[in-house]
């Protein structure tokens, strides 16, 4: 994500305040309420660690990273992209890991 994508998001962030809340960040919730998680399978491709979800309404999220810490990141920002999330909410948002494999994502 380019560095000017991220210091808008925080512009617009600090200007609305938080009594804004983008859309996304509702729908967002009520996702993992009514569906629970979104469950991943990985591979390895090349040099990378490709994640492709199995299990999310909407279509497919697809990620990759050079190792398991950066694809965790990854998976998450690319969770927020399909809820038109931007990425100065993401602390709000709550997305983490869970389940017995940590191949799982849901809110906190």
């Amino acid at each position: 994500m380019s560095i000017r994508k991220v210091a808008k998001d925080y512009i617009v962030k600090a200007l609305l305040g938080t009594s804004s809340v983008p859309r996304g960040l509702f729908e967002l919730n009520q996702y993992f309420r009514h569906y629970g998680a979104i469950n991943f399978d990985k591979h390895k491709e090349d040099n990378l660690i490709v994640a492709v979800s199995y299990d999310f309404r909407f279509g497919s999220i697809v990620t990759s990273g050079a190792n398991e810490d950066e694809l965790d990141e990854k998976i998450k920002d690319a969770i927020l992209v399909a809820f038109g999330v931007p990425s100065s909410y993401r602390k709000e948002a709550g997305v983490v890991r869970v389940g017995e494999k940590q191949d799982a994502y849901a809110l906190t």
